[in-house]
């Protein structure tokens, strides 16, 4: 079932690489002064890593509200595929991932972005350097935003090739192809495993709407098939009230939901997963999603707490506790109250853009004024949503009282919601690329 590089660009429509910024193990970090310079620095530069929700949107914004400053957005990739709504491509309802998938030369041209397309290799903070396998740029601030990597090493028996046969998919690209195929060759009457590790991780509701996607497609393709959810958390994470509704009306006798199901080690030969070593769980597809913490170039460049798993922050300006004149948004920061989400990063990038833009000219920065909305498909035409509105109160994040709520419970809402949802993809998504 290894899903080939031809395979996969068929997939999403002739793109020529796909990958998300700080998805793969980064390389060791090198001395910055062993690397030439790409591009000299002659003035005020804000350099930016990773070309996804929240990279994007701060090298575009640090652009619009101040032309002086030279913008150098980082990125492995010439393209980016939008986790968001890849759970529906699962389910049957997407042919394949091109609508999902956006490219930079807008985004460059339209703002006077200078892109690098290479691997950051290591970050110098003392030196005010980022090394990259091309070289090395200096910076005055550095924006990264460099998404997820996988504590794997708290599940006995995986290894590298452990996603080649469990595939996690929660990086939108070649995984999430490889799911699909390993769905589509799954005989009728099969069973399908979704791990769930513990809170917090990308995407809140994400497993559940996987799951409710996967259910779509075995109900029409496969009817006697089901999906058992180990849940590692001791109730569902986000809407739970909904997706339980949801899962009434259209999947009786097709999901089976355990919650405090945490698994902790794997037997890849067996198909098999172990909930804290004792029960034991087959599948004939096992979409095993590992417990979660910042990419590894924020680990390597000692971004990250004590933990080594997530990256702590000013609550206004984004700029790391550890490292001056270095911010962290999206997935990889800790963000209070607001979820590890793409609209998240979209809003922490354009405030973060607007402090680094404040804090590089003398001025005052502002607080604070985040939002997110989360759609979740449920079945086809039928979504749910959540949405918050949030604040700083005493340095820390928080949701304002009465800001926003999820869908109505009599689900009343249901098709309008899901078209608010496309249009919400399309708006993000131009928004990132031009």
């Amino acid at each position: 079932m290894t899903l080939n590089r031809r395979d996969f660009l068929k997939v999403v429509g002739g793109a020529s690489s796909l990958a998300l910024a700080g998805c793969a193990a980064q390389a060791p970090a090198v001395s910055s002064g062993s690397a030439a310079e790409i591009m000299p620095k002659t003035g005020r530069r804000v350099v930016v890593v990773g070309g996804g929700y929240g990279g994007t949107i701060a090298a575009k914004y640090v652009r619009m509200m101040d032309k002086s400053i030279e913008v150098v957005l980082i990125e492995r990739n010439d393209h980016f595929v939008s986790c968001p709504f890849s759970n529906l491509y699962l389910g049957g309802l997407l042919p394949d991932l091109s609508s999902l998938t956006i490219k930079y030369d807008k985004l460059i041209a339209n703002h006077g972005i200078k892109f690098v397309q290479a691997e950051v290799t290591g970050i110098d903070p003392a030196a005010h350097v980022v090394i990259t396998d091309k070289g090395r740029l200096k910076y005055d601030r550095l924006i990264i935003s460099p998404g997820i990597d996988f504590r794997t090493e708290e599940i006995k028996g995986y290894d590298a090739k452990t996603p080649e046969i469990m595939p996690h998919a929660w990086k939108a690209g070649p995984q999430t192809v490889l799911l699909r195929k390993q769905l589509e060759a799954m005989k009728d009457g099969g069973t399908v495993v979704i791990s769930v590790p513990l809170a917090p991780f990308r995407c809140p509701p994400g497993p559940y709407e996987r799951a409710s996607m996967i259910a779509w497609y075995l109900k029409h393709n496969k009817p006697n098939s089901k999906v058992i959810i180990l849940d590692a958390n001791p109730d569902l994470v986000s809407k739970g009230a909904l997706f339980r509704k949801g899962w009434d009306m259209h999947y009786k006798n097709i999901i089976d939901y355990r919650k405090a199901a945490k698994v902790t080690e794997i037997d890849v030969g067996k198909k098999a997963v172990l909930i804290e070593g004792l029960d034991e769980v087959r599948g004939d597809v096992v979409n095993l999603i590992p417990p979660q913490r910042a990419a590894d170039i924020a680990v390597k460049a000692d971004l990250v707490g004590d933990d080594k798993r997530w990256c702590p922050i000013d609550a206004n300006t984004f700029e790391s506790k550890k490292h001056k004149d270095i911010h962290v948004i999206g997935d990889a920061s800790i963000a209070g109250a607001m979820p590890k989400s793409g609209y998240s990063a979209n809003s922490e990038a354009k405030v973060c853009a607007t402090n680094v833009v404040r804090l590089m000219n003398g001025q005052p920065v502002m607080s604070l004024s985040g939002i997110n909305t989360c759609y979740s498909y449920i079945a086809k035409g039928e979504a749910i949503s959540v949405a918050a509105v949030y604040a700083v109160k005493d340095g820390a994040i928080i949701a304002v009282p009465n800001s926003g709520g999820v869908s109505p419970a009599d689900w009343s809402q249901a098709k309008t919601e899901a078209i608010y949802a496309e249009s919400w993809l399309k708006n993000i998504l131009t928004e990132m690329s031009s």
